[in-house]
């Protein structure tokens, strides 16, 4: 990328090229209006007092979707802060005034999380100041969100009007709540996510902080075996779990596991995920319905795979109703709340009593690379599928392509070559002919891109080899070749505007063929790698394994021919050109061609 003072520099992360590149980067041009269903700015905003924050959804029983929210004329902990129920007869195309299912003027409640029963009944479960606390020793006006009881209250008429009376969940006194800043007088706790239906059962994760405001926490469960049968609220019967002091926490001791959410699996087993601030999730089964669990761990994509990286962000699971499953989060090694854009996805299968997870996509972005998006959940109504989210001042609902969906979770199944967007493919003929005709790509912007797929052997993998070129005499167009520490780089320019990233390091060895599939994505402005199957997250050597790219850089139409370099002349088996980014589980599919 080009910055404003004209030095060309790589996307190794955000954080390092901010101070440099502030023009380049915070003044994307706005996206057309529906280019792009990824892009947030294309959703559909829920309404809200100013904050918002979890916007969770039910299917009422009489069709309409029911949402539920923290909201607030504040920001974020602000007094006034109160949760709060939306219905949309159409799909989510438009929004009931908000209905208070506790009001501003009350004592702080938030972080609400519905129940949709059998019966119809709705319950929604939050924190609560019952007690008003609002200091701590000498300091005043503590922010008090996270402090107190947990409640909950309930609709009989589908969320339109809600019970006056509210009921205190039995949280059970553990060593982090005496070791608290106010020695377990006041207790501070939060959920995220939705409750859960195992059977005959209802069980919903929450955290519990061990220190003010949110320096080190673990996280609990509270499961009902009677709320879905008994209709007085009162006789509810509540677990907390799991057995014992200690909740779920960090495999290395950390000081943050928060945010558990949980699904179940076909024979009962709950699963559950949860942030740390170590750059990975958390991840542990439990057989006996969460009063034990098997070692927390760090996800993997499979048992004993990749890890999954990801920030202090929420990391959010679902069951679909086909029994496979999805998960939310960022794909990046962060350590800190920042870093949320954009969302990838993973579609999760069962095997053997587990869930595997597939290489993931990119779900939704904004075209500004430090706007934050967070806390989502998904809607299924016959057959499609949306998801909601917030950045806390805006939130939004999106229709979702099922077909990104159905791709990751028939990942390796698939093995057939893409063609929709190929314009070249290469003969052998023209391979050792070294000459390539280059196709027109679209200016990128919108849903437009570019895919470089490559199947080679190369004897010879040192750093600075041109392997396919397309630059003309101004140097516009791109340049794939190898880089330092066994990777590959593609470099992109329209003559003014440059950009480059690497793949990963070590992921090309001499001798071996490797599939490669570098993917310019015009949308969020990601370049990414997909090699042997696999999509480059960093591994070990940094925290990303894609780059962003300035959105200055829209027409990288060079030379009318692609130059193949002498040392791939030699060792390509296959040579492809896209005029669009393919999605991570096409290039999977092309791999597994062996084409």
């Amino acid at each position: 990328m080009v910055c404003s003072t004209g030095r060309v520099i790589g996307f190794v992360a955000l954080s390092a090229i901010a101070a440099e590149c502030t023009i380049a980067l915070a003044s994307p041009p706005p996206a057309p209006a529906a280019e792009d269903w990824r892009n947030l700015r294309n959703g559909i905003v829920l309404p809200d007092e100013g904050y918002c924050d979890q916007p969770y959804v039910v299917i009422t029983h009489d069709g309409n979707w029911l949402c539920t929210m923290t909201t607030g004329k504040g920001i974020e902990g602000q007094r006034g802060q109160h949760v709060v129920a939306t219905i949309s007869t159409d799909r989510g195309k438009t929004w009931s005034p908000l209905i208070d299912i506790e009001p501003a003027d009350g004592p702080e409640a938030s972080w609400a999380m519905p129940l949709l029963t059998p019966s119809g009944r709705v319950y929604v479960f939050y924190d609560y100041n019952g007690d008003r606390i609002n200091t701590l020793g000498d300091r005043k006006d503590i922010r008090a969100d996270m402090l107190g009881w947990y409640v909950y209250k309930y609709s009989d008429d589908h969320g339109r009007t809600w019970s006056k009376e509210r009921y205190r969940l039995p949280v059970r006194m553990t060593p982090c709540d005496y070791e608290n800043d106010f020695q377990g007088k006041v207790q501070m706790l939060w959920g995220i996510g939705k409750p859960v239906i195992a059977g005959d059962s209802v069980i919903f994760g929450f955290s519990k902080i061990c220190k003010y405001l949110i320096e080190r926490s673990e996280g609990w469960f509270f499961r009902s075996d009677n709320i879905l049968t008994e209709s007085d609220p009162a006789k509810i019967e509540w677990q907390m779990l799991p057995e014992g002091d200690i909740g779920l926490r960090s495999p290395t001791g950390g000081p943050i596991a928060e945010e558990q959410n949980l699904v179940v699996l076909s024979d009962g087993t709950l699963y559950t995920m949860y942030r740390t601030v170590e750059g990975h999730p958390c991840h542990a089964y439990s057989f006996d319905g969460g009063r034990t669990w098997t070692p927390p761990e760090f996800a993997t994509y499979t048992p004993g795979g990749q890890r999954i990286k990801h920030p202090r962000a929420c990391p959010r699971l679902w069951k679909t109703q086909n029994g496979k499953y999805l998960f939310w989060f960022h794909n990046n090694g962060g350590k800190d709340y920042e870093r949320r854009n954009p969302a990838w996805i993973s579609g999760g299968i069962e095997r053997d009593g587990r869930i595997h997870w597939s290489q993931p996509e990119i779900l939704l972005y904004d075209p500004e690379p430090t706007v934050r998006t967070s806390y989502p959940d998904l809607i299924e109504d016959q057959g499609r599928y949306w998801v909601t989210e917030t950045q806390k001042e805006v939130a939004r609902i999106h229709e979702i392509d099922a077909s990104l969906l159905e791709g990751m979770w028939n990942q390796g199944t698939v093995k057939t070559l893409t063609q929709q967007g190929l314009a070249v493919s290469a003969t052998s003929e023209q391979i050792a002919s070294g000459k390539l005709a280059m196709p027109k790509i679209p200016l990128l912007r919108g849903v437009a891109g570019l895919t470089v797929e490559l199947r080679f052997a190369l004897n010879d993998i040192s750093a600075g080899q041109v392997l396919l070129d397309s630059r003309d005499a101004t140097g516009k167009g791109f340049v794939v070749k190898t880089a330092d520490a066994a990777a590959l780089r593609i470099e992109l320019s329209d003559g003014s505007t440059t950009a480059f990233w690497d793949s990963d390091p070590g992921t090309i060895q001499t001798g071996r063929t490797h599939h490669v599939a570098i993917i310019v994505d015009a949308g969020p402005r990601i370049i990414s790698y997909v090699i042997d199957g696999k999509l480059c997250d960093g591994g070990d050597a940094r925290p990303y394994g894609w780059g962003r790219f300035s959105p200055h850089l829209l027409d990288i139409n060079g030379d009318k021919e692609v130059r193949v370099g002498p040392t791939l002349k030699q060792a390509a088996k296959a040579i492809r050109i896209y005029t669009r980014a393919l999605r991570t589980s096409e290039a999977i599919a092309n791999y597994l061609s062996g084409e």
